[in-house]
Formats: C-alpha cells, sequence, structure tokens
C-alpha cells in the first residue's frame, strides 16, 4: 500500500482518515511512501504552506519510523514512467506517485480521484 502525500500527513496528524481505510493502513502486509512526497512536504515547507513541529527531515523520519513505512527511491523506470502518463493529472509529485504505484502495484492511499484515471487503485 503506498500513502499518496496527503495521506501521510493525515496519518501523522490523525485527522481526516476514516476509521474504514484507516484500519486498512494498519492491516496493510507493507506501507510505503515514494520519495518525492519529502520533496513535495519540504516544497510546501519551505514556501510556507506547511509548518511541521520538527524540520523536514526529522519530521518525515521520525513519520516513517513510527508508523513502518518503506521509502520506494525514485529509480530510472518510475521516472520514465511519470514522463509518459497521459496529461490527465498535471502534478509531477502525483504523477510520479502515480507511476510507482503502477510500476510496483500497489494500492494508493488517497482522495485524489484522478489516480483511478490511470488505473490504479485507491483507498479513499
Amino acid at each position: 500500500m503506498l500513502l499518496d502525500t496527503c495521506a501521510l500527513l493525515w496519518l501523522v496528524e490523525g485527522k481526516r482518515i476514516s476509521r474504514p481505510v484507516l484500519k486498512q493502513i494498519e492491516a496493510a502486509p507493507s506501507l510505503c511512501l515514494s520519495a518525492i512526497s519529502a520533496f513535495e512536504i519540504a516544497l510546501k515547507v519551505h514556501g510556507g504552506k506547511l509548518t511541521l513541529s520538527d524540520p523536514v527531515t526529522v519530521w518525515i523520519n521520525a513519520a516513517i519510523a513510527h508508523h513502518g513505512i518503506s521509502v520506494v527511491p525514485l529509480d530510472l523506470d518510475i521516472c520514465v514512467k511519470a514522463a509518459g502518463l497521459p496529461p490527465v493529472h498535471a502534478d509531477p509529485c502525483d504523477r510520479f506517485i502515480i507511476a510507482t504505484a503502477l510500476i510496483h502495484e500497489f494500492p494508493v492511499v488517497t482522495t485524489d480521484e484522478r489516480f483511478a484515471a490511470y488505473g490504479v487503485d485507491t483507498i479513499i
């Protein structure tokens, strides 16, 4: 199971994730995060759109350790797949998350309905 960036933020904050989805997250054999989510979070923090309780690296490392999350790095296949996706979704960070989900056959915890247009299984 792959978390999109907002899903990670909500999981850590204990907000906006329904109890049924939280149960699915807790029961997942593996919980993953695309490395691009760290970039996206850092952009939001440095742009003043997000405030964290700790510096970005400390916050993200604590979040992944606490929730047992594995980070999926951006590799050649993911980068090429993201670039070749149809233009349904313009956000490049989400395109990397979508490509990661497609290559690894992960369902994605997201409220973004555009993910499904790429054939990604979503958990909302």
